[in-house]
């Protein structure tokens, strides 16, 4: 996709500075380029890829089969793998993934494909608003994975991979809906159902549905929770939280641990000035 130019706020930015500021800034703002990729995103692009190749084909007419589905992912792992410094999980493999990711498009191949597609990885510019009905600067841009059915019932599909199954919190709690929905709102003008189809790499791989929908309270969060980030943002506040799951494959580590505020020198001297004011009053 050519990259859009003009400034703006995506589900993976906005939940990106929720997860945590200080690699935000270290991707986004510093633009610091990634030393490795994860299995796990290479591997969730494999099947995107190949769920992308499978969608256009049904919308178009053509021969649509389990065989294509593979081959798509296979293409896909394998430019992947040899663009990038790929970093694998303790007791993980190439060849388990291969074996996962196939398994996969095998059973999704079986089930009843999609109908009367509307769009594939549509990608669009929207405006947000907050609760006050104020327009944001930035706009949204959202990419919808799969939309499909009638005017009066259209769902988006969107499309996870994921090491265990989702719950219904999961879901319920994400703002990917959420932008789906306003998307969906401006360019289509209507309401629409959102289902996350999850693709588990456990050792039994499975397919996972589950579906949702937002209202228009949902919308006005959205929009304030992204109001909220673009002002910390403008007002340069970054900092790491520190957890398992977001260290762990985390490719600026290094970069984390050497991270000091950007005020952190002229506070470190005030505080030596006030040490060397009470060691002389003493």
């Amino acid at each position: 996709m050519t990259p859009i130019e003009r400034p703006h706020w995506s589900f993976s930015s906005i939940n990106q500075y929720r997860r945590c500021p200080l690699q935000f800034f270290f991707e986004r703002i510093a633009k610091i380029p990634r030393r490795t990729v994860s299995s796990s995103l290479v591997f969730g692009s494999a099947i995107h890829d190949a769920l992308a190749g499978y969608h256009q084909r049904i919308k178009l007419g053509r021969e649509a089969t389990e065989q294509s589905l593979k081959s798509e992912f296979m293409g896909s792992w394998k430019v992947r793998n040899a663009d990038q410094q790929v970093e694998f999980k303790a007791k993980e493999s190439a060849s388990d993934l291969i074996g996962k990711g196939q398994a996969l498009m095998e059973l999704y191949a079986k089930e009843d494909p999609p109908t009367n597609i509307i769009a594939v990885e549509e990608r669009v510019l929207v405006p947000l608003c907050d609760s006050s009905g104020n327009i944001l600067e930035r706009p949204l841009a959202a990419t919808s994975d799969l939309i499909s059915g009638t005017p009066e019932q259209t769902k988006v599909t969107e499309f996870k991979t994921s090491a265990k199954a989702y719950s219904a919190f999961d879901v319920e709690s994400s703002l990917q809906p959420s932008c789906y929905t306003q998307s969906a709102l401006s360019t289509l003008d209507r309401w629409v159902s959102v289902e996350f189809v999850v693709f588990t790499k456990t050792n039994t791989p499975k397919i996972q549905r589950l579906k949702t929908s937002r209202s228009q309270e949902d919308l006005d969060r959205l929009g304030d929770v992204a109001k909220n980030v673009e002002m910390a943002v403008e007002n340069q506040i970054f900092y790491p939280i520190e957890n398992p799951m977001n260290c762990a494959g985390c490719p600026y580590r290094e970069e984390c641990r050497d991270w000091r505020p950007a005020n952190s020198k002229s506070q470190q001297a005030k505080r030596n000035q006030v040490n060397r004011e009470i060691v002389c009053a003493g």
